[in-house]
């Protein structure tokens, strides 16, 4: 027991500051509510915040660039006649889909 007791490590561990420094330690990394992990969890968010707000972005000067199109005449019944399958008076149209294009 003596030479367990002597050892210079086992002196260093059982210091007071230090078992006081290392529960501290633990309690700020683990344990609080500011601790590390929270944080790296926000950090996390953020970052998908700000990926989605760029993908956001893009989408909106995509929809500007439509709208500046749509201001046209003709390209207004072009996107008519494509996404909507509008049509004019008296005019059949035909919707001709490959099989290859057709979901199951």
């Amino acid at each position: 027991m003596k030479k367990f007791i002597s050892n210079k490590y086992f002196k260093f561990i059982t210091n007071i500051y230090i078992l006081i420094s290392l529960l501290f330690l633990f309690w700020m990394l683990f344990m609080d509510t500011n601790s590390y992990l929270f944080h790296r969890e926000l950090n996390k968010e953020i970052n998908d915040l700000k990926e989605q707000k760029r993908l956001l972005e893009i989408e909106i000067i995509n929809d500007k660039k439509l709208i500046e199109d749509l201001n046209d005449l003709d390209n207004y019944e072009a996107f008519a006649r494509e996404k909507f399958f509008m049509k004019k008076e008296n005019e059949e149209i035909y919707i001709i889909e490959f099989q290859d294009s057709l979901k199951n």
